[in-house]
């Protein structure tokens, strides 16, 4: 039988490509965080030259030679030598480095520079424009990363649209033809439950949480929870940025942000969790597979489902706040001291179409994720002028959720991902929908009593049973047969639906 311990001179290698990349990440984290305003362009330069080195590597003649050792280089599979077999493990990491490999192979070096300049510098522009509330200022970077993404997508060759070859970066196997029809379910569920609770007699007073909350304390309760979460303080750090994320160097070094604001107290909350439930994930990893696939997250879309599994499964939950609402209630005893708990409750899992993205109830959410799907589809394929995105993309907000962006910034500027050349990342979060709800309901069928631990406090428990079957494995396994071993089943819209029509038949009485 041969093992991991076979591969140790691929891994070697692999581990050098993985820290030049983590620099690469150290350095785009900064540019997020605590890098002077005026640093952009060097800093673009920077990460472009060592994102650059990795990709070298990756391509290598060293790199193919080690691989051709154990793999046909011709289709991808293991060479079984002598009758001796790959355990399992093996098998998994030669695969997912082939597909690294054979991937990276199809893209010149010029090219991966080129484009990580390109999206450094857009980064920097888009938080200008949208600072300035000026889609024009924007424009042009935006036709510069969208030029080079379609180009992308030739290199890496795809079947049917070229945004499938995007698709296929963060959630492995997927397809516009796969998406299409789980999304006009969703649609087609979701819209009339929204016009049934548009119509409900409930009336919903959300104004409290627009009151003044001191932001340091904000952030000070943000960390308490984080912490409950399990999030590991000696190996991570929470800061500010203009858009919450998580980025990760190594297990021992994985990275929160958050963005908050006196009169806005969800904002801070509800992105300290979701962000928590990335972190956790990239923490659990283990760190014995540093450098290679199986040190690795699988995918996207289960990435996401880490994150609002802790945010809405969790964070919205009553039994959540149980325990956590007496300690926000001391926190800010001025506003919230004429507030129940089943208030508090009402008002943060209300139905409300808005117009910002990370700030939508879990009903509308997925329509966002729609809107943005549909939009960067017909960019990639040419069907869009970039120019219009402004007018379509208030058309679509109309259309979907009954509200118009007043400005470009609360509008189409309001996400960073089309600046970092995220095109294909947008559907990954709604299929993070999915997979939070069925990953949680089998949950609470393994752990005796979950809620009853949740509302004392103890959140621990359900982060050691997401380690165990999710963080340990990295990409051991593909998406779909992780939600196998997990579950039992392939991922399904139907558990979402019914937990929403549970939640908020409940919560308007329909």
């Amino acid at each position: 039988m041969k093992t991991l311990k076979t591969l140790e001179p691929l891994t070697r290698r692999l581990l050098e490509i993985q820290r030049v990349n983590s620099a690469a990440s150290v350095l785009s984290w900064d540019q997020e965080t605590y890098m002077p305003a005026g640093g952009g362009a060097a800093r673009a330069e920077q990460i472009a030259t060592l994102q650059g080195i990795a990709h070298q590597k990756l391509v290598s003649l060293e790199t193919e030679r080690l691989l051709g050792g154990w793999l046909d280089l011709h289709t991808g599979l293991p060479l079984e030598q002598d009758g001796e077999l790959w355990d399992e493990s093996s098998r998994a990491l030669l695969r997912e480095v082939w597909r690294d490999y054979s991937r990276s192979k199809k893209l010149p070096s010029d090219f991966v520079m080129q484009l990580s300049r390109e999206c450094s510098l857009a980064q920097q522009v888009w938080a200008e424009a949208k600072a300035q509330n000026n889609f024009k200022l924007f424009l042009p970077s935006l036709r510069t990363v969208l030029s080079l993404k379609r180009e992308e997508a030739q290199f890496l060759g795809f079947t049917g649209s070229p945004y499938n070859a995007l698709l296929d970066s963060y959630e492995p196997g997927s397809s516009v033809a796969a998406l299409a029809p789980l999304f006009a379910q969703l649609k087609a569920h979701l819209i009339p439950l929204l016009t049934k609770i548009q119509q409900s007699r409930l009336q919903i007073d959300d104004s409290f949480l627009y009151d003044a909350y001191e932001q340091a304390r904000q952030l000070e309760f943000g960390r308490l929870v984080l912490i409950a979460m399990g999030y590991d303080f000696e190996k991570g750090r929470l800061d500010l940025s203009a858009h919450p994320f998580t980025t990760s160097f190594h297990p021992t070094d994985v990275r929160v942000t958050t963005r908050v604001y006196e009169h806005d107290l969800p904002s801070c909350l509800f992105s300290c969790i979701h962000e928590g439930g990335h972190g956790l994930y990239d923490q659990g990893l283990d760190p014995a597979h540093y450098g290679t696939p199986l040190g690795d997250s699988v995918s996207l879309g289960i990435h996401e489902s880490q994150s609002r599994m802790w945010e809405n499964c969790v964070g919205r939950s009553r039994a959540f706040w149980r325990f956590f609402y007496p300690i926000l209630q001391a926190t800010f005893h001025h506003q919230l001291r004429a507030v129940n708990i089943d208030q508090f409750y009402t008002v943060i899992n209300r139905v409300k179409p808005s117009l910002i993205r990370v700030e939508a109830d879990e009903l509308t959410y997925n329509l966002h994720i729609m809107l943005r799907f549909e939009i960067e589809q017909d960019l990639i394929e040419g069907n869009t002028n970039p120019d219009d995105l402004p007018a379509i993309w208030n058309s679509k907000m109309k259309q979907y959720l009954g509200v118009s962006p007043a400005n470009d910034a609360e509008g189409v500027l309001q996400d960073v991902h089309w600046s970092m050349g995220g095109f294909g990342y947008f559907p990954t979060y709604t299929l993070g929908n999915l997979y939070a709800v069925q990953f949680y309901e089998q949950a609470k069928l393994e752990i005796p009593h979950l809620e009853d631990e949740i509302a004392a406090g103890q959140l621990m428990v359900l982060r050691r049973w997401l380690a165990q079957k999710i963080h340990r494995w990295g990409r051991m396994f593909p998406p779909e047969h992780l939600s196998q071993r997990v579950t039992g089943v392939s991922l399904s819209p139907e558990p979402f639906l019914r937990y929403i029509d549970r939640k908020y038949g409940e919560l308007y009485h329909l």
